[in-house]
This record gives C-alpha cells, structure tokens and sequence, in this order.
C-alpha cells in the first residue's frame, strides 16, 4: 500500500525563523557560563535535545523551546509571540467583516410605563 501521506516541508522563512531562535537561545545560554548539559538539567531534557534546539532544527517540539526559554528566565518575551492585540492584518480582516450599517432603531417597550 503507498504512503498517501506527504511530507511536511518547511518554508525557507520559517526554517530562518527557528535557526535565529536556536542561535538566540545559544548565546543566552553561553552569557549565563551554562554548558549544554547545565541548561538540559535545569530544563529537564536530553542534552540531544537541546542540541537539535539550538541548532535550529525543525522538529524540536515547541513544549522544549518554551521550557527551556523558562529555564533561561525569557519566558516573558513570549508574550508579545502571536499577540492577538500587536496583529494588525487580523485586526483589519475582523473588521471588514462587521456589518456597515447600524440595525434598525427598536422603539422602547412601554410595557412597564407606569
């Protein structure tokens, strides 16, 4: 039976993406005197694992990266990654999408007038 599956290939932008971070956590680690397995220790991961990090591969799962970004105190530079509030081309299409015209005026009940 064939593999109907296709591979998953990166785009170039991403995988410059992942590489730049790998660089960035390396030299982080490298600033705080912390060898491989010092950063893998205090992360809770195989040193291999960190290795495939740091040097940008594509299949470290992103649960690593963030725990070791936790593990080198940079976690809160996480929170403006995808920031719902910073995405001004979702924004723009959120907006495109709301109605141009107000709904017509409803005269209020008079139900309870007393």
């Amino acid at each position: 039976m064939p593999n109907t599956m296709s591979k998953f290939v990166m785009p170039l932008q991403a995988a410059e993406h992942v590489a730049q971070l790998g660089q960035r956590i390396r030299v982080a680690r490298i600033r705080r005197g912390w060898s491989v397995a010092d950063l893998a220790v205090k992360a809770g991961i195989n040193r291999n694992t960190l290795t495939a990090l740091e040097l940008g591969k594509p299949g470290t799962a992103v649960g690593v990266c963030i725990t070791v970004l936790w593990a080198l105190g940079l976690d809160k530079s996480l929170e403006a990654v995808a920031n719902p509030d910073t995405d001004l081309h979702g924004k723009a299409l959120e907006a495109s999408r709301r109605p141009t015209r107000a709904g017509k005026s409803r005269k209020a009940s008079d139900d309870y007038d007393f």
